[in-house]
């Protein structure tokens, strides 16, 4: 049953705060609560790093202290709010776990592939050099490893709070298309305040979220929607040189791109230009095939 579908008997304060299909806050409540707890998390592990760091060094402990409040406070919601296990969301640890994580990350190089080779075909990249090019292999590795696993954290991080709470909680409140909808939007939005950041970008990017969304829908766990995050993020950055969500990095390609913004991206990166569009429907493809043996399986 539905948490709309309230029952006439109860009290007003019932109808209010409690789930009409068992004894736990409505969804509603319980991600306000998380909020609330997430915020608080914030100031309190904020207070434990030091305010002193270099740059760089914040970008990579900001990873570290996301992965401590989204952990804490889904956790924390997950137990008492929701009374669910927090491996309920979508970590059981099985043989699937390590398959699921490489399917994503081949995938996204498939997919991050296929846009390079096909906006070069365009004219409206240009490769320039590879980074052997011009820097040692210590270099390289140096600058590679690091965000390579910043990319693991931000793919964890991520998909457990917007593909494993948001999405799972909303869902639990109204239905699968809502919960999809709202917790997209919710990614999508999330990314304004990135460099570069446009409403297009934003649709792209809840595009994206969606993307990830399926791959929790077709196995019901959250490996695959991560290893699709970290795969996108690397790949499209670190690998092939295109700007991911706005930001530049280091990359192993270096490239110019000269074509339309509306196709490519522009400064924000392919989640703002169409070639997204068709990219995506192929990645669910893919995502559908690598998944229908399993579902097939099941189902007997």
């Amino acid at each position: 049953m539905s948490e709309s579908n309230i029952s006439p008997r109860r009290s007003l304060l019932a109808t209010i705060f409690i789930s009409s299909s068992e004894p736990r806050l409505r969804a509603g409540w319980r991600l306000l609560i998380q909020t609330i707890l997430l915020i608080v998390l914030v100031i309190i592990v904020g207070r434990l790093f030091s305010l002193k760091l270099i740059v760089d060094m914040k970008i990579r402990f900001r990873e570290i202290e996301e992965l401590l409040v989204f952990v804490g406070s889904i956790y924390i919601a997950r137990r008492f709010l929701d009374k669910r296990s927090f491996v309920s969301l979508g970590f059981k640890l099985d043989r699937c776990v390590l398959c699921d994580i490489l399917a994503g990350i081949v995938i996204t190089f498939v997919l991050l592939g296929l846009i390079f080779v096909v906006l070069q075909t365009l004219g409206w990249l240009q490769f320039k050099s590879f980074a052997w090019n011009t820097n040692s292999w210590q270099v390289i590795l140096s600058q590679t490893l690091p965000y390579l696993m910043v990319f693991v954290l931000v793919g964890f991080n991520e998909e457990l709070l917007y593909r494993g709470y948001y999405l799972q909680t909303l869902t639990s409140g109204r239905n699968l298309f809502w919960g999809l909808i709202l917790s997209s939007t919710i990614f999508g939005i999330e990314h304004l305040s990135n460099p570069n950041a446009t409403w297009v970008g934003a649709v792209g990017d809840g595009l994206l979220g969606l993307f990830f969304a399926y791959g929790y829908i077709r196995t019901k766990q959250l490996w695959l929607p991560i290893g699709l995050h970290i795969g996108w993020n690397f790949f499209d950055s670190t690998v092939f040189g295109f700007p991911v969500s706005g930001w530049s990095i280091y990359s192993l390609i270096h490239i110019n791109l000269s074509g339309p913004e509306i196709w490519t991206g522009g400064a924000f990166g392919t989640e703002a230009g169409l070639i997204i569009l068709p990219v995506l429907v192929l990645g669910t493809i893919l995502v559908y095939l690598y998944t229908r043996q399993r579902l097939t399986l099941k189902n007997q």
